[in-house]
């Protein structure tokens, strides 16, 4: 694992363009299975899981052709060999569940050996994705290993989510798109980056209704086309370069920002003092803000930033509002409504100064504007909260290092080089 080392203190400032989006590209990637006409993806971020399925599918036989550096990959997956060539699916990302349904689709059965990881938030769980498959036409064998079956194809049928699940609506939208007859999910996740999945599937000739919605109406098409498809700018990653100049006190500008998307984003920002400019397709932090925490108009309830499933304020942001919070004069009560260990990595952040109070698993209070020194912080296997240390790093005088940071690639493919662009010193070590 690498190391981040920051030399903080030095107000980030400057004009970025932000990556495709990593939560968009690796369903919609898994969902060019379902054809075998060619498609061709824009913009794609140079990242370590979209690698792995990359290397997967060349295993398999796939064709594709991958310029990084214009980020346009063209995928053929008409010489996809019916059997795998490993034996099994790749196992060291949770992504492998987005295989699910176009596996299924091409090879009528499929063995899962074990449990794939994605961070340390906290359970994964698979039942969900098995739930939604069995009642689109699969026959679920429970053993070691676990064998799903498709003897007759997918079958169209109405669901309802326990709770909205990215990924299982996303494997819901796959499945159902081929799928004989009309499918019904109640409940449905709508983040961006499954609105943006939807919309691939409807570029490849998908029928579905509710894209932005709760609910999703898809008539199954006998077969899916090749098409074109630009991933959308990584929300998550406009919103980490904002942060950043808000909490070093510099003046970023993003473009691609999607505003159509900031309603809530903006309003979290506002909360610790931060005003976010957009003009067009452009995002602005300006510099030297005063980072006060907004005073509620109820007096005896503190200042609340609470994150849930979409259109909620967005929980893998939530780590970036709390970097920025210890900066800010005031007294901030977070709600993770989502992870039970998305807290877990505060002893990290206290060691740099920072006052923190854990609640409970889900809720934290964090008393800002607190004397903060650099220091030697361990990152946890949660992308979000090794970014978070990173800002706080970056906003403080002096060398500090975030260990075992690595997995900040998993998401941003150029972490260190767009923040040298806006004048940080940082580097892998």
């Amino acid at each position: 694992m690498a190391d981040l080392i920051v030399n903080g203190g030095k107000p980030l400032s400057g004009v970025i363009t932000p990556s495709g989006n990593k939560n968009s590209v690796l369903p919609i990637f898994c969902a060019t299975l379902l054809t075998d006409e060619p498609v061709t993806l824009k913009n794609v971020p140079d990242i370590t899981d979209l690698d792995k399925l990359v290397t997967f599918f060349r295993a398999q036989g796939s064709r594709i052709e991958w310029n990084r550096d214009k980020g346009v990959m063209r995928v053929d997956h008409s010489t996809f060999r019916n059997a795998l060539a490993n034996d099994e699916l790749p196992q060291d990302m949770r992504s492998t569940v987005l295989l699910y349904p176009a596996m299924l689709h091409r090879f009528r059965k499929i063995s899962i050996h074990a449990n794939a990881k994605g961070c340390s938030l906290g359970v994964r769980e698979i039942d969900p994705h098995l739930e939604i498959l069995r009642a689109l036409g699969a026959v679920i064998n429970a053993g070691e290993p676990l064998v799903i079956a498709l003897p007759n194809g997918f079958t169209g049928a109405r669901h309802w989510l326990d709770y909205m699940s990215v990924t299982v609506t996303e494997n819901f939208a796959m499945a159902a798109a081929l799928a004989k007859g009309k499918s019904t999910l109640v409940n449905a996740a709508s983040e961006p980056h499954v609105q943006d999945l939807c919309a691939a599937l409807v570029a490849m000739g998908a029928k579905i209704k509710g894209l932005g919605t709760s609910m999703l109406e898809i008539t199954g098409v006998k077969k899916l086309r090749g098409a074109t498809i630009t991933i959308n700018s990584d929300y998550h990653e406009i919103v980490t370069f904002l942060a950043l100049g808000a909490i070093t006190g510099g003046e970023v500008s993003v473009k691609k920002s999607l505003p159509h998307h900031f309603d809530l984003i903006t309003r979290a920002f506002a909360k610790l003092g931060v005003v976010v400019e957009h003009d067009g397709d452009t995002a602005t932090v300006r510099r030297n803000q005063k980072l006060v925490v907004e005073t509620p108009f109820t007096a005896n309830l503190l200042t609340k930033i609470e994150a849930a499933p979409w259109p909620y304020f967005s929980v893998d942001l939530l780590p970036l509002m709390i970097a920025l919070s210890t900066r800010a004069e005031g007294t901030v009560h977070f709600w993770n409504k989502v992870y039970e260990n998305g807290f877990a990595w505060m002893p990290e952040l206290a060691k740099f100064g920072a006052h923190v109070m854990t609640s409970d698993p889900h809720r934290i209070i964090v008393f800002g504007n607190r004397p903060l020194r650099p220091a030697t912080v361990d990152s946890p296997y949660i992308i979000r909260a090794a970014v978070a240390l990173a800002m706080v790093a970056a906003a403080i005088p002096g060398r500090s290092v975030v260990r075992n940071a690595e997995i900040i690639k998993r998401a941003h493919p150029c972490f260190v080089e767009n923040l040298r662009s806006l004048g940080a010193e940082l580097e892998w070590k």
